[in-house]
């Protein structure tokens, strides 16, 4: 399963924005210009997505001066599952893998009964996979000598 783009850069960013320092930043806010300095993310994409995450409980946004965008909880305690859930619906992951309006267990398409395992496991990955997880990945990658940020 692909996620759409606005996922894949959101986890991308969300990663991005674990791994900078809180300490750093005005209580662990970060202003989009600095989260993608040194990336390939785009800004103002990025930006219409963490606005989209500020009205869920993944990002809080901050007006003004000395504002920007801060995790809602711990990353400890966002799952990937939330951030898919938040910008696909709550549903993403039950698609037809083949793109059927009407497909389930009573109703099968053709790929339904492979899928099935794969879906599952794939939901228990996004389930169980957290935004600190993720920064972790990132950052032993980072330390390895890979090029680039959150590629």
């Amino acid at each position: 399963m692909n996620f759409s783009s606005p996922t894949e850069h959101a986890i991308r960013a969300l990663t991005e924005m674990v791994c900078r320092s809180p300490a750093k930043h005005r209580d662990g806010r970060i202003m989009v210009e600095e989260l993608v300095a040194g990336t390939d993310l785009p800004k103002d994409f990025i930006a219409k997505i963490f606005q989209r995450l500020a009205r869920t409980d993944i990002l809080v946004s901050t007006k003004g001066r000395n504002g920007g965008f801060a995790l809602a909880k711990p990353a400890t305690e966002i799952t990937l599952l939330e951030i898919v859930e938040a910008l696909e619906g709550p549903t993403a992951m039950d698609k037809c893998v083949v793109g059927l309006a009407k497909c389930n267990d009573h109703m099968p398409c053709p790929q339904h009964d492979l899928y099935k395992p794969i879906r599952i496991r794939l939901k228990d990955y996004l389930r169980t996979t957290t935004l600190a997880d993720m920064a972790a990945s990132l950052r032993a990658k980072l330390a390895a000598g890979h090029k680039g940020r959150a590629d």
